[in-house]
């Protein structure tokens, strides 16, 4: 399983809905200003390929990882 990390406002609503269905499971990480709020989409090993090409082609800014981040792992990393 892959795990990317997307920030909220880098997505439209059309790129948000083709990654849901590209993906396993969403999740939204809601934080408080000034940290912005997260998707979390888990991709199955053998949707990484599509997944990461469709980010690249749409030039959407992701971090991606092959463990699950904490909450607490997101909010260290933007701090």
């Amino acid at each position: 399983m892959w795990y990317f990390i997307i920030q909220q406002d880098d997505l439209s609503t059309v790129q948000y809905r083709t990654l849901q269905k590209k993906a396993a499971l969403t999740e939204v990480e809601t934080f408080y200003d000034p940290y912005p709020n997260l998707y979390l989409f888990d991709v199955e090993r053998d949707g990484y390929a599509d997944f990461v090409d469709y980010l690249d082609l749409e030039g959407i800014r992701y971090e991606a990882t092959a463990t699950k981040p904490s909450r607490e792992q997101l909010l260290d990393q933007m701090r």
